[in-house]
């Protein structure tokens, strides 16, 4: 496990996902309602991340910790930074080579 840089500025053990994705818009250079739509579904799923990545660090802190309630919520996180990915992947456009 490595360290990876926080919200804050500080390093915290862990995987974090951190992504600045652009906002596709339509022709006239206004975001579409599905992209808000597809924005805030992104917004939440990021924050749900944030909280398992603070719930695992909390557990692991605190001592001794139930390893298959560790074991889930890392499972959690990670079906999570799949959804974000596909998520962001969805919003860029194609590029014909």
């Amino acid at each position: 496990m490595g360290f990876s840089k926080d919200g804050e500025g500080g390093e915290s053990p862990g995987l974090s996902l951190v992504s600045s994705t652009p906002i596709a818009a339509n022709e006239s250079g206004t975001p579409d309602v599905a992209d808000k739509a597809t924005l805030l579904k992104l917004a939440q799923l990021r924050q749900e991340h944030r909280d398992l990545d603070e719930a695992i660090q909390a557990l692991i802190a605190t001592g001794p910790f139930d390893q298959l309630q560790l074991t889930r919520l890392k499972k959690r996180k990670l079906m999570l930074r799949d959804q974000i990915t596909k998520l962001e992947d969805d919003m860029l456009p194609d590029i014909i080579a």
